[in-house]
C-alpha cells in the first residue's frame, strides 16, 4: 500500500516550491472563456481528479431526479410583458432571515469544499462578501466557523444535520452564534446516506487510497493533485479538527441519528432561539407541520437529487407549499438550478430566495475564489436579463406578478438543444 503523503509531511516541502500558478494556468485560460453555468462544469471537470468532480457532478442511483430536476424549468414558459418601461442593471436587492442582500441567489452550504480546490470554504464566503449575498456554511466544512466568520460581514447561515450527539450539536451552535451567524438550518433528508453509485464505482473517499487508478487519475489532473499535495489535509473543521476527514459516508452514517423527529426538532430550535430553516421539504404538509414546530424558513431541497431516487423536483412543488403556508412564511428553494432564468421562475412561483449548489460547485472546481465569482456573476446578468425582458423591475414585483407570467407546457425534444447536450452537462452528464 502507498503512504499517506500528508503523514510523510510532504505537503511541509511542497508549499515551498510555489507551483501551483505553473499548473493552473491552463485552468484559468478555460476559466476566462466560460459564458454559462454548462462551460464552468467542463472547466471543473479537465482541473478536478475524477473522482471528486464525479462527488460533486452526480445524483442518486440512476440520477433520475437530476435530470428531472432540470428538465422541469425547461417545461415552464416565461409569458413577458412589453414597453415595461425598465432599464439595465435592475435591482435585485431582496431579504434572506430578515437580512438585506443585493442578490435574491446564495451558494447552498455544502461539504467538504477544499477537496475541490485548497481554498474551499473561503472562497465561496468571499464571493458572497464580493456580491453581498447570504453565505451558507456546511457543518461538514472543512474550514472553520471562526475564519468563515472574518471573511464575511454579510449575513450567514450555519447548516446542521440530525446528529446523535447533543453536546455535539450544543458546541456546534454555540460556535455558529459566537461567529456571527444569523440562521440555523436544519437538513431533514438526510437520515440515510443516498446511492451514489459514481461514488462506489470511483472508490471515492477523502482523502484518496492512494489506488493504481487514483493515482493514474491524479497523474492526469496535475493542478488539483499539486493543490492536494502541497496544503495541509483537511478535517471537519466545524466538528473536531483531530478528526480527519476519511470517507465522508462513513463518518456520516456513525454519527446521522436516522430516529430524529418532531420533538427533537423542538428541542433544537430551543437550543437555537434565533431564524431557523427546514431543509428538505417537499411536502405542504410536512411545511404547515415545520410552521407549527416553530421554523422560521421552508427551504424546499431535496439534497441536490442526492438522496431519494425518483423524489420530484423542487420547482414543481414549490407552488403547493407557497399555497399551504401562506404568503407570510418565508421560503428559500434550491435544486436544478443552472441558468438566471431558472432563479426567475423560482422566485415567481413563491420562493423568497435561491440556492444553488452545483454551480458555484463548479466555479470553486474550475478556479477557486475566481470561479466562484463568475458563477455568481454569470446568474446575476442571466437574472437581471430574464427579470428585464419578463417585464418585472424588482425581485417584490416578480414574486407579486409572477404566478400570471409563468405557466407550464409538456415537455419536447426541442427543449434540448442538440445530441452533445448531455457531453455539456445537461442532467448530470453520463457515466
Amino acid at each position: 500500500m502507498i503512504p499517506n503523503p500528508h503523514k510523510l509531511g510532504v505537503h511541509k516541502l511542497l508549499k515551498h516550491i510555489p507551483l501551483n500558478a505553473l499548473f493552473d494556468a491552463p485552468s484559468k485560460a478555460r476559466l476566462r472563456k466560460a459564458v454559462n453555468i454548462a462551460d464552468l462544469r467542463l472547466c471543473a471537470k479537465q482541473r478536478a481528479h475524477k473522482m471528486v468532480f464525479d462527488y460533486l457532478d452526480a445524483g442518486a442511483d440512476d440520477e433520475i431526479s437530476l435530470r428531472r430536476g432540470k428538465d422541469a424549468y425547461s417545461e415552464l414558459e416565461m409569458h413577458f410583458h412589453i414597453l415595461s418601461g425598465l432599464k439595465p442593471p435592475l435591482d435585485l436587492s431582496t431579504k434572506i432571515f430578515g437580512k438585506d442582500v443585493k442578490l435574491p441567489f446564495f451558494g447552498c452550504p455544502t461539504a467538504g469544499n477544499r477537496m475541490f480546490h485548497w481554498e474551499g470554504e473561503t472562497a465561496a464566503a468571499k464571493a458572497a462578501q464580493h456580491h453581498g449575498t447570504l453565505y451558507g456554511l456546511s457543518s461538514l466544512a472543512t474550514t472553520g466557523i471562526t475564519e468563515i466568520g472574518k471573511l464575511t460581514d454579510g449575513p450567514k447561515v450555519f447548516q446542521l444535520y440530525v446528529w446523535k450527539d447533543r453536546e455535539l450539536v450544543r458546541d456546534v451552535l454555540a460556535k455558529a452564534k459566537e461567529g456571527g451567524f444569523d440562521a440555523m438550518a436544519l437538513t431533514v433528508d438526510f437520515t440515510w446516506y443516498g446511492n451514489r453509485e459514481r461514488d462506489i464505482r470511483n472508490d471515492f473517499s477523502i482523502p484518496p487510497k492512494y489506488s493504481v487508478n487514483q493515482i493514474v487519475e491524479a497523474i492526469r489532473k496535475p493542478a488539483w493533485t499539486y493543490d492536494f499535495l502541497s496544503h495541509e489535509a483537511y478535517t471537519y473543521a466545524c466538528i473536531n479538527t483531530e478528526v480527519p476527514a476519511d470517507s465522508l459516508a462513513a463518518f456520516v452514517n456513525s454519527q446521522i441519528a436516522p430516529e430524529f423527529d418532531w420533538k427533537d426538532a423542538e428541542w433544537l430550535l430551543g437550543e437555537w432561539n434565533m431564524p431557523s430553516a427546514v431543509k428538505g421539504v417537499c411536502r405542504p404538509d410536512d411545511a404547515v407541520k415545520a410552521v407549527e414546530t416553530g421554523f422560521t424558513t421552508m427551504w424546499v431541497s431535496n439534497h441536490g437529487a442526492r438522496q431519494l431516487e425518483t423524489s420530484p423536483a423542487t420547482i414543481d412543488v414549490l407552488p403547493s407549499i407557497r399555497e399551504a403556508v401562506g404568503p407570510d412564511v418565508e421560503i428559500i428553494l434550491d435544486g436544478g438550478v443552472q441558468r438566471g432564468t431558472d432563479i426567475c421562475k423560482a422566485l415567481a412561483l413563491g420562493a423568497d430566495s435561491v440556492g444553488v449548489g452545483k454551480p458555484y460547485l463548479y466555479g470553486l472546481a474550475a478556479g477557486g475564489t475566481e470561479g466562484v465569482i463568475k458563477a455568481y456573476d454569470i446568474l446575476k446578468v442571466e437574472l437581471d436579463r430574464a427579470m428585464g425582458l419578463l417585464g418585472t423591475g424588482t425581485v417584490d414585483d416578480l414574486k407579486k406578478r409572477g404566478p400570471g407570467l409563468i405557466k407550464r407546457r409538456h415537455a419536447s425534444s426541442r427543449d434540448y438543444p442538440d445530441r452533445f447536450a448531455y457531453e455539456r452537462g445537461y442532467g448530470g452528464g453520463v457515466i
